[in-house]
């Protein structure tokens, strides 16, 4: 294999405070990948793809996430055990700590932006410790092109030093790894950890904060497609509810898969250039977009590999959030550039394992508020150590841990985004029918296309007494029919056989909603509050 020790060009970093960096510019994924392999950090699937292991972290470490408390932030971020705050001083010192440490040393650095309308473009700097962090940040955000990058000025600054410990005595962390964002120099910091998540996610919570009080723009964390009458779809749902698959549709083009921005014009634009999947269980068959995706230029994450040279996408002794990362031109069928038009229906998606909440059921702007600010799925026995039924599980605009300022300002920014354009709001179970987990059955993925389908058709009705009826206890409307969906699977209490039982345990589920919507009442309108389980 080639030497790659001499490879150009090399920049200065000194205006950083990293200086006598070897500082690798705008390296390709090829030679970051040559790299990564000569230094003995990773190594090629049978396919060429490069796999490597993030190390002690495995994800996303959200207690060990920060924000700089100051002029800009003190009066607006929600702060608490999601936004942390850090002291302004503590961030200098632990600043020049890292970039002392990155002194001297080889360091890979690239050129990006995030957000695909020019509009809204926000150009960033990483500056990673291992080449394959590179290549995670190449993957991950949109590329420039020679021409944009010959006057590229860098806006904000991302400084990833997974092996620089942090001292939390003399430091302020809580412990030896930290994940930072201060939006008055504009970086975020990353130490102590491995994870390239955890520089995706520092971007997308300084938009979160960014767009809205400055750009009067809906930051979302949602996957989102477009139709051929260029309608565009957008897809909420936390980890196992269908956000990847059900965005993936043969007869539409995918916009985007995590995070996106809904413009003052109601386009819809990627912030990012790629997307980053969990393969934990992933096969062809279930996931064709994902598994041909995975090809050289991919970089796996935490996974092991076969004899044979293949992955073992089956086995977790490393982690279950095994993990890729891949450009969207990795998938055929996507919008170039990432931006649609006129949004027409929102879906969230909630995988209720209780059994009780209708397949898909439309939602007012007072009900869609009430439950993107629950943010509602389930977890299910048998997935975390303790659990043996079904539990509610809820993060505040379906992405919690990444939304810096209260959640009723994102909730009431969909109010006014509904109230303008007449987008419709679906609430899509994915979960179980006919009873609850471990009694009843998974929803056919058929019939959940089936109904989204219907829905972006405009084949469910109108809501009247004719089409739709009302759920007792959640108050949604309910389509009485589906094109290729049998009536019965409409109804959640009919295929329970046992109305007692469903009422029961639909109450109990209501009951966990208003317990979990206590701390968000009284920053809550009327509208909002109105829009919960009756």
């Amino acid at each position: 294999m080639a030497n790659t020790s001499n490879i150009a060009p090399v920049i200065s970093l000194d205006y950083l405070g990293i200086n006598k960096a070897k500082a690798h510019y705008q390296l390709s994924p090829e030679e970051l990948q040559q790299i990564t392999l000569e230094k003995g950090l990773g190594t090629e699937t049978n396919n060429g793809t490069l796999a490597i292991n993030t190390g002690e972290f495995t994800g996303r470490s959200p207690m060990d996430r920060f924000i700089v408390k100051d002029a800009i932030t003190e009066d607006k971020v929600w702060w608490g055990s999601v936004n942390i705050p850090f002291e302004s001083e503590a961030f200098d010192k632990l600043y020049t700590k890292v970039t002392n440490y990155l002194s001297e040393k080889e360091v890979y650095v690239r050129d990006a932006y995030a957000c695909a309308d020019p509009n809204y473009q926000m150009n960033i700097r990483v500056v990673t410790d291992y080449p394959w962090s590179n290549l995670f940040a190449y993957n991950m955000f949109l590329r420039p092109t020679e021409e944009e990058l010959a006057d590229f000025t860098p806006e904000w600054t991302i400084i990833n030093a997974p092996e620089f410990m942090a001292n939390p005595k003399v430091d302020g962390t809580r412990q030896h790894n930290f994940a930072i964002l201060d939006f008055t120099r504009k970086i975020a910091l990353i130490g102590g950890t491995g994870y390239t998540g955890e520089i995706k996610k520092g971007i997308f919570s300084a938009l979160n904060f960014i767009l809205p009080v400055e750009k009067e723009t809906f930051p979302m964390h949602c996957s989102a497609n477009v139709g051929k009458d260029e309608d565009t779809a957008i897809f909420f749902g936390l980890s196992g509810t269908g956000k990847t698959t059900l965005s993936a549709d043969p007869d539409r083009k995918l916009i985007g898969d995590d995070e996106h921005g809904w413009t003052p014009e109601n386009t819809v634009f990627n912030f990012e250039g790629g997307c980053y999947a969990k393969v934990i269980d992933l096969t062809e068959e279930k996931e064709p977009e994902i598994f041909h995706a995975i090809k050289k230029g991919a970089l796996l994450e935490n996974v092991l590999l076969k004899d044979d040279g293949s992955v073992d996408f089956e086995d977790t002794s490393i982690t279950q959030n095994t993990r890729v990362s891949y450009p969207l031109e990795h998938i055929e069928n996507t919008q170039t550039p990432s931006i649609g038009k006129n949004p027409k229906n929102i879906f969230f998606l909630t995988a209720d394992a209780f059994g009780v909440l209708p397949p898909i059921s439309k939602l007012t702007p007072g009900q869609a508020a009430y439950h993107f600010i629950s943010g509602y799925t389930a977890k299910v026995a048998g997935t975390e150590a303790g659990i043996d039924e079904p539990l509610p599980s809820f993060s505040a605009c379906f992405g919690a841990p990444f939304m810096p300022l209260h959640p009723t300002v994102y909730a009431e920014m969909l109010i006014e985004k509904m109230k303008e354009t007449g987008v419709n709001v679906w609430l899509v179970n994915t979960g179980w029918t006919g009873g609850p987990y471990g009694v009843g059955h998974r929803m056919k993925l058929k019939y959940t296309r089936a109904m989204i389908t219907a829905a972006m058709n405009g084949n469910l009705g109108t809501i009247n007494d004719r089409d739709y009826r009302i759920h007792s206890v959640f108050g949604v409307a309910l389509p009485n029919s589906c094109p290729n969906v049998p009536s019965e699977v409409l109804s959640p209490r009919q295929t329970w056989n046992n109305d007692d039982a469903y009422y029961k345990k639909a109450n109990q589920l209501a009951n966990a909603f208003k317990e979990n919507f206590k701390k968000f009442e009284e920053y809550a309108n009327d509208e909002i509050l109105a829009g919960g389980p009756k």
